[in-house]
């Protein structure tokens, strides 16, 4: 699989390169956003499976040229941050990064978050068997096959994993999820490090929908999306 790594510390970058190398990746390294964006503009290429973007980048803002691959790719973008606040890490996914890792890391939590988002496949994208083509749940529409949300009629832009969440939270309201079953369903993977990055993604929901009630938290266990009430005329 091919890598593009955007850092701009050069022995950063050699010694994660030499990991990466020896897990079958072939990394392709850009030392800043400028060299980034035109990593990604051969089309003769074969494309990236994962990004790995460092925030902390010499010429642009990490999250403006997060903005700008985003509109090239959908390729998976995993940001690398100093930054250990959810805010930031809210801010990024809103971007339309896929996950992110927080410094000092260890290379065995890289490796698994970069097998994780890579597992993404465009039939990942399709809505299960047998599911209704859209859901409605108060003034929140659904809609799986288009992955389309609306607010009051209002487009709601969600990330990838944000929709796949939502989607299956929607798909039987009132039920618990336990967060294990989130993460194998959504992330496709079982490695406890990523449910740290669930509370980022239902925190996010929660801002863009703008119903922080939507989605309950059922401590020690998971979440359960609550359907609003739905109001009757007079």
């Amino acid at each position: 699989m091919r890598l593009l790594l955007v850092e701009d510390d050069n022995h950063v970058a050699a010694a994660l390169a030499a990991i990466l190398a020896r897990h079958g990746f072939e990394v392709v390294h850009a030392r800043s956003g400028e060299e980034a964006i035109q990593a990604l503009l051969p089309a003769d290429k074969e494309p990236f499976g994962v990004i790995l973007l460092d925030l902390g980048l010499p010429d642009q803002d990490g999250y403006e040229v997060c903005g700008k691959i985003r509109k090239r790719t959908d390729t998976p973008v995993i940001m690398v941050t100093a930054r250990a606040d959810v805010r930031s890490r809210i801010h990024g996914l809103n971007l339309g990064a896929d996950d992110y890792v927080v410094k000092p890391y260890d290379t065995g939590e890289l490796l698994a978050r970069i097998h994780a988002v890579s597992r993404r496949t465009t039939s990942g994208d399709a809505p299960p068997a047998g599911a209704d083509s859209a859901l409605a749940l108060g003034p929140v529409q659904i809609e799986l096959p288009t992955r389309r949300v609306t607010v009051d009629g209002t487009d709601v832009q969600l990330t990838r994993k944000e929709f796949d969440l939502l989607a299956l939270l929607a798909q039987r309201p009132g039920v618990v999820f336990r967060r294990e079953q989130i993460i194998s369903e959504v992330w496709r993977t079982s490695w406890e490090g990523t449910g740290r990055t669930l509370e980022v993604h239902v925190a996010s929901l929660r801002s863009k929908l703008r119903m922080p009630a939507l989605i309950e938290t059922v401590r020690g266990v998971g979440y359960r999306l609550v359907a609003p009430p739905v109001l009757q005329g007079p």
